[in-house]
Protein backbone atom coordinates (compact mmCIF):
# COMPACT_ATOMS: atom_id res chain seq x y z
CA UNK A 1 0.00 0.00 0.00
CA UNK A 2 3.02 2.44 1.00
CA UNK A 3 4.18 1.73 -2.44
CA UNK A 4 1.17 2.41 -4.73
CA UNK A 5 0.22 5.55 -2.60
CA UNK A 6 4.10 6.87 -3.19
CA UNK A 7 3.84 5.70 -7.07
CA UNK A 8 0.43 7.34 -7.41
CA UNK A 9 1.45 10.73 -6.07
CA UNK A 10 4.49 10.63 -8.23
CA UNK A 11 2.43 10.54 -11.29
CA UNK A 12 0.19 13.52 -9.96
CA UNK A 13 3.13 15.49 -9.29
CA UNK A 14 4.53 14.89 -12.51
CA UNK A 15 1.35 15.55 -14.07
CA UNK A 16 1.26 18.79 -12.45
CA UNK A 17 4.69 19.71 -13.60
CA UNK A 18 3.72 19.48 -16.89
CA UNK A 19 0.68 21.70 -16.96
CA UNK A 20 3.25 24.01 -15.09
CA UNK A 21 5.32 23.66 -18.10
CA UNK A 22 2.50 23.61 -20.77
CA UNK A 23 1.15 27.16 -18.76
CA UNK A 24 4.61 28.96 -18.43
CA UNK A 25 5.35 28.05 -22.17
CA UNK A 26 1.66 29.41 -23.75
CA UNK A 27 2.15 32.86 -21.98
CA UNK A 28 5.96 33.79 -23.04
CA UNK A 29 4.67 32.00 -26.64
CA UNK A 30 2.03 34.44 -26.99
CA UNK A 31 3.65 37.40 -25.71
CA UNK A 32 1.26 38.04 -22.71
CA UNK A 33 4.13 36.89 -20.09
CA UNK A 34 4.93 40.02 -18.30
CA UNK A 35 7.61 41.43 -15.72
CA UNK A 36 9.64 39.71 -14.43
CA UNK A 37 10.56 37.23 -16.69
CA UNK A 38 11.12 34.50 -17.91
CA UNK A 39 7.81 33.32 -16.30
CA UNK A 40 9.09 29.66 -15.59
CA UNK A 41 9.15 28.73 -12.02
CA UNK A 42 6.71 31.64 -10.84
CA UNK A 43 3.42 32.93 -10.21
CA UNK A 44 3.24 34.34 -13.85
CA UNK A 45 2.73 37.64 -14.25
CA UNK A 46 0.77 38.46 -17.36
CA UNK A 47 -0.80 41.80 -19.45
CA UNK A 48 -4.09 42.47 -18.01
CA UNK A 49 -3.09 41.61 -14.65
CA UNK A 50 -4.99 44.71 -13.64
CA UNK A 51 -8.47 43.98 -15.33
CA UNK A 52 -8.24 40.44 -14.19
CA UNK A 53 -8.08 41.92 -10.42
CA UNK A 54 -10.86 44.49 -11.67
CA UNK A 55 -12.99 41.80 -12.23
CA UNK A 56 -12.42 40.71 -8.79
CA UNK A 57 -12.77 44.13 -6.63
CA UNK A 58 -16.37 44.52 -8.57
CA UNK A 59 -16.98 41.57 -6.26
CA UNK A 60 -19.39 41.25 -3.46
CA UNK A 61 -17.11 39.64 -1.73
CA UNK A 62 -14.39 42.07 -2.01
CA UNK A 63 -16.78 44.77 -1.47
CA UNK A 64 -17.70 42.95 2.27
CA UNK A 65 -14.83 42.33 2.97
CA UNK A 66 -12.37 44.31 5.83
CA UNK A 67 -9.76 42.13 6.20
CA UNK A 68 -7.81 40.58 2.83
CA UNK A 69 -5.23 38.24 2.90
CA UNK A 70 -3.32 38.72 -0.62
CA UNK A 71 0.08 36.42 -1.78
CA UNK A 72 3.32 38.74 -2.67
CA UNK A 73 3.74 37.68 -6.11
CA UNK A 74 3.56 40.42 -9.08
CA UNK A 75 0.24 39.76 -10.67
CA UNK A 76 -1.38 40.21 -7.20
CA UNK A 77 0.21 43.79 -6.81
CA UNK A 78 -3.10 45.46 -8.36
CA UNK A 79 -5.17 43.52 -5.91
CA UNK A 80 -3.06 45.05 -2.65
CA UNK A 81 -3.37 47.96 -3.58
CA UNK A 82 -6.96 48.13 -4.09
CA UNK A 83 -7.29 46.38 -0.93
CA UNK A 84 -5.63 49.26 1.01
CA UNK A 85 -7.20 52.04 -1.61
CA UNK A 86 -10.62 50.88 -0.78
CA UNK A 87 -9.46 51.11 3.39
CA UNK A 88 -9.39 47.25 3.76
CA UNK A 89 -6.84 45.84 6.67
CA UNK A 90 -4.61 44.19 3.99
CA UNK A 91 -2.53 40.25 4.88
CA UNK A 92 0.40 39.72 3.17
CA UNK A 93 2.58 36.62 3.36
CA UNK A 94 6.53 37.73 3.41
CA UNK A 95 7.89 36.25 0.39
CA UNK A 96 8.47 32.00 0.78
CA UNK A 97 6.98 32.75 3.93
CA UNK A 98 10.28 33.46 5.67
CA UNK A 99 9.32 36.00 7.49
CA UNK A 100 5.77 35.28 8.32
CA UNK A 101 2.62 37.69 7.95
CA UNK A 102 3.10 41.18 7.60
CA UNK A 103 -0.56 43.60 8.30
CA UNK A 104 -0.86 46.88 6.95
CA UNK A 105 -3.48 48.70 8.26
CA UNK A 106 -4.54 51.35 6.24
CA UNK A 107 -4.98 54.22 8.04
CA UNK A 108 -1.36 54.32 8.61
CA UNK A 109 -0.51 53.72 5.08
CA UNK A 110 0.05 57.03 2.98
CA UNK A 111 1.24 55.84 -0.55
CA UNK A 112 -1.26 52.57 -1.41
CA UNK A 113 1.09 51.97 -4.41
CA UNK A 114 4.37 52.15 -2.54
CA UNK A 115 2.57 49.51 -0.12
CA UNK A 116 1.20 47.23 -2.75
CA UNK A 117 5.01 46.43 -3.71
CA UNK A 118 7.24 43.88 -1.54
CA UNK A 119 9.52 46.26 -0.30
CA UNK A 120 6.61 49.31 0.61
CA UNK A 121 4.75 46.36 2.33
CA UNK A 122 7.55 45.81 4.58
CA UNK A 123 8.00 49.71 4.84
CA UNK A 124 4.44 50.35 6.33
CA UNK A 125 3.46 47.10 7.57
CA UNK A 126 4.46 45.02 10.62
CA UNK A 127 5.24 41.64 11.22
CA UNK A 128 2.17 39.53 13.07
CA UNK A 129 2.57 35.93 14.23
CA UNK A 130 -0.70 33.76 12.22
CA UNK A 131 -2.00 33.15 15.39
CA UNK A 132 -2.53 37.17 16.46
CA UNK A 133 -3.88 37.69 12.97
CA UNK A 134 -7.62 39.27 12.64
CA UNK A 135 -9.71 37.05 10.61
CA UNK A 136 -9.73 36.90 6.97
CA UNK A 137 -12.37 37.85 5.26
CA UNK A 138 -11.25 36.93 1.89
CA UNK A 139 -8.41 35.29 0.54
CA UNK A 140 -6.15 35.82 -2.49
CA UNK A 141 -4.10 33.29 -4.25
CA UNK A 142 -2.20 33.45 -7.03
CA UNK A 143 -2.01 30.23 -9.97
CA UNK A 144 -0.01 29.22 -12.23
CA UNK A 145 -2.64 27.03 -14.06
CA UNK A 146 -7.01 27.09 -12.76
CA UNK A 147 -9.50 24.14 -14.04
CA UNK A 148 -12.00 26.72 -14.31
CA UNK A 149 -15.37 23.87 -13.40
CA UNK A 150 -13.48 22.51 -10.00
CA UNK A 151 -11.70 25.06 -8.54
CA UNK A 152 -8.47 23.07 -8.48
CA UNK A 153 -5.22 25.52 -8.81
CA UNK A 154 -1.55 24.84 -9.21
CA UNK A 155 0.94 27.32 -7.56
CA UNK A 156 4.35 27.34 -8.70
CA UNK A 157 4.98 23.76 -6.70
CA UNK A 158 6.27 25.02 -2.93
CA UNK A 159 3.11 25.07 -1.58
CA UNK A 160 3.51 28.39 0.05
CA UNK A 161 -0.27 29.22 -0.55
CA UNK A 162 -1.20 25.98 1.18
CA UNK A 163 0.72 26.71 4.11
CA UNK A 164 -0.44 29.88 4.07
CA UNK A 165 -3.88 28.66 4.27
CA UNK A 166 -3.08 25.99 6.64
CA UNK A 167 -1.77 28.74 9.66
CA UNK A 168 -4.79 30.41 9.15
CA UNK A 169 -7.11 28.05 9.28
CA UNK A 170 -4.92 26.30 12.38
CA UNK A 171 -5.36 29.21 14.59
CA UNK A 172 -9.40 29.94 12.96
CA UNK A 173 -8.59 32.95 11.42
CA UNK A 174 -10.30 31.23 8.04
CA UNK A 175 -12.34 28.45 7.18
CA UNK A 176 -14.26 26.90 4.98
CA UNK A 177 -16.49 29.42 4.22
CA UNK A 178 -13.91 32.32 3.97
CA UNK A 179 -14.00 32.84 -0.06
CA UNK A 180 -10.78 31.86 -2.06
CA UNK A 181 -10.28 33.93 -5.47
CA UNK A 182 -7.27 34.24 -7.82
CA UNK A 183 -6.35 36.22 -10.78
CA UNK A 184 -5.19 34.86 -13.77
CA UNK A 185 -4.52 35.00 -17.56
CA UNK A 186 -7.59 33.03 -19.62
CA UNK A 187 -4.36 31.21 -21.13
CA UNK A 188 -3.82 29.94 -17.51
CA UNK A 189 -7.20 27.71 -17.56
CA UNK A 190 -7.27 24.17 -18.12
CA UNK A 191 -8.95 21.54 -18.50
CA UNK A 192 -7.83 19.38 -15.34
CA UNK A 193 -5.86 19.76 -12.27
CA UNK A 194 -4.84 16.61 -10.41
CA UNK A 195 -5.11 17.06 -6.56
CA UNK A 196 -3.40 16.23 -3.54
CA UNK A 197 -4.85 16.36 0.24
CA UNK A 198 -3.32 19.71 0.93
CA UNK A 199 -4.24 21.69 -2.05
CA UNK A 200 -6.68 24.49 -1.92
CA UNK A 201 -8.84 24.92 -4.29
CA UNK A 202 -11.22 28.24 -4.89
CA UNK A 203 -14.36 29.73 -5.06
CA UNK A 204 -13.70 32.51 -7.83
CA UNK A 205 -11.18 33.26 -11.04
CA UNK A 206 -10.73 36.66 -12.28
CA UNK A 207 -9.30 37.05 -15.54
CA UNK A 208 -8.69 40.26 -17.83
CA UNK A 209 -11.98 38.93 -19.68
CA UNK A 210 -14.58 37.52 -17.35
CA UNK A 211 -15.14 36.25 -13.61
CA UNK A 212 -16.32 32.39 -13.39
CA UNK A 213 -17.94 31.30 -9.97
CA UNK A 214 -16.74 28.01 -9.37
CA UNK A 215 -18.25 24.62 -8.20
CA UNK A 216 -16.09 22.95 -6.66
CA UNK A 217 -15.61 19.73 -5.82
CA UNK A 218 -13.94 19.33 -3.01
CA UNK A 219 -13.41 20.80 0.39
CA UNK A 220 -10.70 23.61 1.45
CA UNK A 221 -7.85 21.94 3.57
CA UNK A 222 -7.79 22.54 7.33
CA UNK A 223 -4.75 22.80 9.53
CA UNK A 224 -0.90 21.87 8.53
CA UNK A 225 -0.54 18.47 7.28
CA UNK A 226 2.82 17.78 8.90
CA UNK A 227 3.00 14.36 7.27
CA UNK A 228 4.11 16.19 3.95
CA UNK A 229 5.98 19.15 5.76
CA UNK A 230 10.17 18.04 5.47
CA UNK A 231 12.81 19.23 7.04
CA UNK A 232 13.53 21.48 4.47
CA UNK A 233 10.35 22.91 4.61
CA UNK A 234 11.21 23.67 7.95
CA UNK A 235 14.43 24.89 7.64
CA UNK A 236 13.57 27.23 5.08
CA UNK A 237 10.44 28.50 7.11
CA UNK A 238 11.15 28.88 10.44
CA UNK A 239 7.76 29.92 11.30
CA UNK A 240 6.47 26.55 10.35
CA UNK A 241 9.16 24.95 13.65
CA UNK A 242 7.90 27.44 15.80
CA UNK A 243 4.21 27.11 15.10
CA UNK A 244 4.82 23.06 15.70
CA UNK A 245 6.49 23.71 18.89
CA UNK A 246 3.47 26.08 19.99
CA UNK A 247 0.88 23.37 19.38
CA UNK A 248 3.05 20.54 20.50
CA UNK A 249 3.50 18.57 17.57
CA UNK A 250 6.20 16.28 16.68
Amino acid sequence: MFLTVGWLGGVVKEVKRAIRERVWRVLEERGVAAFPRPVFGRIPNFRGAEEACARLVATPEFAAARVVKVNPDAPQRPCRRAALERGKVLIMPTPRIREGFLLLDPSEVKDPAEASTIAGAFKWGRGVKPWDLPRVDLVVVGSVAVDPRTGRRLGKSHGYAEIEWGLLTLFGKAGEETPVATTVHDLQLVEEVPREPFDLPVDIVATPTRLIRVRRVDAKPRGIYWEYVTEEMLREIPLLGEVRRRIGTG
